[in-house]
């Protein structure tokens, strides 16, 4: 189980991100990445996770894994947002 915080501002960022539909990709600690439309976000077992919407499918990945949220969507909020 992860034991990081992730601070107010970036959960602002990924709220917006899911509010407006903005394609994003993500990259992960163990450097995979991942594109998709964030949808919401969730807790579980003292977790929290981005549920996101991909080609594959929708998966939900944990916050603590992610180290950038990049906007693929152009937008007046974000480009590059580091966890």
């Amino acid at each position: 189980m992860s034991e990081s915080v992730i601070s107010c501002h970036i959960h602002d960022y990924i709220e917006i991100a899911c509010m407006y539909g903005y394609q994003v990709r993500l990259e992960l600690t163990n450097h995979d990445r991942i594109e998709g439309k964030p949808v919401t976000t969730k807790s579980k077992s003292k977790q929290e996770f981005l549920v996101m919407q991909t080609a594959a499918g929708q998966q939900d990945i944990e916050l603590s894994n992610i180290r950038i949220m990049r906007a693929l969507t152009s937008n007046p909020h974000f480009d590059r947002i580091d966890f």
